[in-house]
């Protein structure tokens, strides 16, 4: 099932004339530490790391050299001695990890240098540094290297331009090219990801355990509360339903544009469609025109005959909103039926037998909170509204980005953002009045009262490799199959967009 499913995934976000993304280097780019870096990194070796330590400091004095008789500039000398200090400072984590007594014998600014380069936020004093560390170190499972590299990740073409290394660093590039992946590979990837360790913190912004392969294990939050704790998928989902257990799975996630994430990211579906064998799958500002849509159903997954999508008419390329389901439908709408609502594509409406299910992309107060009025007063007691009438015949799930962190749990940096679109106090009011007030019920904070779990990280300053986030996305259901509602969660590690994908699992 799985082999089926994910081999025609790639035929449900194929389009024409859109090739895979790669990245090259010429050799003239690379030095010669860097190399020997590199190569020590993907063989995982501690003795050739140690080895290479010494060789790059050979091989940077030859550099240092031929580039002073070249008259080069101090900045390539600079990188230089960077490479040796990230070898040296890999052998240095690896003979501590082996004898933590030797953390008591460094000075802050060494125990500091080290904690940053795991991830560890370095505060308070040396005893403070010092068992921050070792709480990092006992925190490995089964032995795990905490330096371990993801060859997949090393296996990519390198690119040394200042826009992909930013893109990189907010992991929308990882799992680029996926004409080149096959089912195999990114099993094997997810295999691995789940023996890595687990996450923790306490207060602050605290990674006690949490590891830059897995951010958001990392307790991110400028004002935590006692009992909080970070997000993380691998141990805090419910065990699945008993086999011949009758339920549906439901996926949403903001894509930022499908364009874009098939140009660059669009192994991150297939990843999807391998972890997620969903039932209906709901997108979010797909940023597509009218005339784009009957070419992309015409490649959808076999066994998902039924798609439904709207477009932005009043600004083209903007919005957007989309549902995908196995299931055929007993009804569809588009919109809420008001004409100054409608022009966007921002919401569909299925219904099935048991329940409607709505896809909605709720708008942005924007830059300066110019539609903030509108947003407040006009689209979300509009959008309460149809969810009233719609429960008079049976419940109702609303699920999308909702634009909304209701509560200080809900995003990293709340004081700082108060008065940003997505946290203002009048978005946060409207919020509950119209829909948790109505009788609808956050299932994700409702299944995790105490979790700081974000949805979107913003690419500006590299909030999703530090786990600086928002949770922006939401499953809303009907007061009446609360109970029903066996597993909501998010989906972090899935890269592709700013938003990564959310997840219900209901039972019927």
């Amino acid at each position: 099932m799985y082999v089926t499913f994910s081999s025609n995934l790639s035929r449900v976000f194929a389009m024409e004339n859109i090739a895979p993304h790669s990245f090259a280097v010429s050799s003239s780019k690379f030095r010669i530490g860097a190399i020997l870096f590199s190569k020590a990194r993907q063989m995982g070796s501690e003795r050739l790391l140690s080895s290479f330590s010494s060789s790059a400091s050979v091989c940077l004095t030859y550099t240092r050299r031929k580039e002073k008789w070249n008259g080069a500039t101090n900045s390539t000398e600079n990188s230089e001695v960077n490479i040796v200090k990230d070898v040296k400072m890999h052998v240095d984590l690896h003979t501590v990890r082996a004898d933590p007594s030797r953390l008591h014998k460094m000075t802050v600014q060494e125990l500091r240098t080290m904690m940053r380069s795991v991830g560890v936020t370095p505060k308070g004093n040396k005893q403070d540094l010092v068992s921050a560390l070792k709480s990092f170190f006992d925190n490995q499972e089964d032995g795990q290297n905490p330096l371990a590299v993801d060859r997949d990740l090393l296996a990519k073409p390198i690119t040394f331009s200042k826009k992909k290394r930013k893109a990189e660093a907010d992991g929308s590039l990882i799992g680029a090219n996926p004409l080149n992946s096959d089912v195999k590979t990114i099993k094997a990837k997810r295999k691995a990801s789940s023996k890595t360790q687990e996450g923790g913190g306490s207060s602050g912004f605290v990674g006690s355990a949490g590891t830059a392969s897995e951010p958001w294990t990392v307790l991110a939050h400028k004002k935590p509360q006692h009992g909080w704790i970070p997000y993380n998928p691998r141990t805090m989902r419910p065990p699945p339903l008993p086999d011949g257990a009758k339920s549906l799975k439901l996926i949403s996630w903001n894509v930022n544009g499908l364009r874009a994430l098939l140009k660059l990211e669009a192994s991150s579906a297939l990843e999807l469609a391998l972890k997620e064998n969903f039932d209906v799958l709901c997108l979010q500002e797909t940023k597509l025109q009218v005339k784009d849509v009957e070419r992309i159903k015409e490649t959808l997954l076999e066994g998902y005959d039924h798609s439904f999508w709207t477009c932005s008419i009043a600004k083209l390329g903007y919005s957007g909103s989309a549902i995908i389901s196995r299931i055929k439908p007993l009804s569809v709408r588009y919109g809420l039926g008001i004409l100054d609502h409608d022009s966007e594509g921002r919401l569909v409406t299925v219904e099935f037998e048991k329940f409607y299910l709505l896809c909605a992309y709720v708008p942005n107060s924007g830059d300066g909170l110019k539609r903030l009025s509108y947003r407040i007063e006009k689209w979300d007691p509009s959008l309460g509204n149809y969810l009233k009438e719609l429960e008079r015949s049976k419940p109702v799930i609303l699920t999308g980005d909702l634009n909304c962190a209701h509560q200080e749990i809900d995003i990293y940096n709340p004081a700082g953002n108060r008065r940003s679109a997505g946290f203002t106090d009048e978005e946060r009011g409207s919020f509950g009045v119209n829909f948790l007030s109505n009788g609808f019920v956050d299932t994700f904070r409702n299944q995790h009262p105490g979790v700081v779990g974000y949805t979107y990280w913003g690419y500006r300053h590299g909030g999703r490799a530090t786990n600086k986030g928002w949770r922006l996305d939401y499953f809303l259901v009907s007061q009446s199959i609360a109970d029903e509602v066996h597993d909501s969660y998010i989906l972090p590690e899935i890269a592709g967009s700013d938003h990564c994908p959310i997840g219900l699992i209901l039972k019927i």
